[in-house]
């Protein structure tokens, strides 16, 4: 396919805060007002770090060079891989290594952090 598919998805990969300034992430859900919504807050060394707020489905992708962390702030937040669903509550975390086929799912809305590669496209490899 040639042509890039669009998708329903908020994504800013712009960065919101340089080195040495406050990452205000309440501020941030407070404001936001879409279903999902991905911010990417900050760069360290060759990652970042991005805020997700989300309601709803991603669609199923993989990434072939990255790893992604998922962390949850807020609510809870699925992960569905292709033999298994890991159901992350407040205050835990999960790696999908690169490879590996995944999609997210937030049955309410949830708030999550996620640290990946800067060169990451977010809705997958083609």
């Amino acid at each position: 396919m040639s042509e890039q598919q669009a998708y329903p998805y908020a994504t800013y990969l712009d960065i919101k805060f340089p080195p040495l300034q406050l990452v205000n992430v309440p501020a941030l859900v407070k404001a936001c007002a879409e279903k999902w919504y991905n911010q990417t807050l900050c760069k360290v060394n060759d990652s970042v770090v991005r805020l997700g707020v989300m309601q709803g489905e991603y669609h199923w992708h993989k990434h072939d060079s990255d790893d992604e962390f998922f962390f949850v702030l807020e609510g809870h937040f699925i992960i569905d891989l292709e033999d298994r669903s890991v159901d992350l509550q407040p205050q835990q975390g999960f790696v999908v290594p690169k490879g590996v086929k995944h999609r997210t799912r937030a049955p309410d809305r949830a708030v999550i952090l996620m640290v990946e590669t800067v060169a990451i496209v977010p809705t997958g490899d083609a």
